[in-house]
């Protein structure tokens, strides 16, 4: 859905895809008709923009196939649908039986995941509607901590800066501007707004932004006027926000909110879980971890990573 903001520029707004999981250009179609028309219709409106996520081998099949792409334009706008992002976080596989870290493959040091953002920016390229010239898509915030040194977060820079050089082409191409948000997330590499600004910086391209996720924010205990004005002061772009929400347990050591608490913890995904304590923040991966382990302090609050994203797209 499109809204004016009050310095009249538009901002789209879509519920992304990956909720209704799907690996194949089959799938996705299927999710066109099952889900995505019926919402649009229940909220009465002419078009609905969706947050599009095409697993890997999707991508590779429309990529080939340019009859392909133009189905899926051409469907998309006979049910009344727009898209104007892209979820590129997850790679493939984000419906399997345990997600867990795999989520965070291939990451930003591996040939793979420059060459799935690339197509994925062509391809979105293709399907903006014909009065929208700029379209925008998340990816992971470089890797998950571990094992990043400092070969692979020179990898990771050569990898996006090579993504700025070919959007840049992009959109001498085909008059469309794609831009690229990394998504911070706790336990990743870049865990933080604070932690984007050093690789992006280095980077120096406004193509390679920020992906502002309020869940992330909040797991973090970010305070979201001071994240955003420390990107604003570093000259960081934010083409994109992902609006959820996180778990909160002001306490933690009661039975009854450690019972809700586990009612949410399950096999498939990471829920990582964060408490603020006067010597920092403190945490784990997973919500298990947290549940029935001694690695976070009962006395302080608790903050866990769960969300079903709403995108917005400035």
């Amino acid at each position: 859905m499109r809204f004016r903001h009050p310095d009249g520029t538009t901002v789209h707004l879509a519920y992304c895809t990956n909720v209704h999981p799907a690996e194949t250009l089959d799938g996705v179609l299927a999710q066109l008709r099952d889900h995505c028309e019926p919402v649009r219709r229940r909220l009465g409106r002419d078009r609905l923009g969706i947050g599009l996520w095409l697993a890997a081998p999707a991508a590779q099949a429309l990529t080939a196939d340019p009859a392909a792409l133009r189905g899926l334009r051409a469907e998309l706008d006979c049910r009344g649908l727009e898209v104007v992002t892209l979820n590129g976080f997850p790679y493939q596989g984000f419906g399997a039986e345990r997600v867990k870290y795999r989520v965070y493959q291939p990451d930003w040091t591996h040939p793979a995941r420059l060459a799935h953002t690339t197509h994925l920016a062509r391809l979105l390229a293709a399907l903006l509607p014909d009065d929208i010239a700029e379209g925008t898509i998340s990816t992971l915030p470089l890797a998950w901590r571990t094992h990043f040194d400092t070969v692979a977060a020179t990898t990771a820079h050569s990898a996006l800066t090579t993504l700025a050089e070919r959007l840049d082409a992009l959109e001498d191409l085909t008059g469309n501007s794609i831009r690229i948000a990394l998504e911070p997330e706790p336990g990743c590499t870049v865990e933080t707004t604070a932690d984007a600004i050093e690789p992006l910086t280095a980077i120096g391209s406004p193509r390679i932004g920020v992906c502002v996720d309020t869940c992330h924010l909040a797991t973090s205990f970010e305070d979201p006027a001071t994240a955003l004005a420390g990107l604003a002061a570093a000259r960081i772009t934010i083409p994109k926000a992902q609006l959820s929400a996180a778990l909160h347990a002001e306490e933690p050591h009661l039975p009854e909110v450690r019972a809700a608490l586990a009612s949410f913890a399950e096999p498939r995904f990471l829920h990582q879980t964060r408490t603020r304590t006067a010597a920092g923040l403190r945490g784990t991966d997973d919500l298990d971890e947290a549940l029935t382990g001694h690695v976070l302090p009962d006395a302080a609050p608790w903050r866990s990573h769960f969300h079903v994203p709403l995108h917005a797209a400035p």
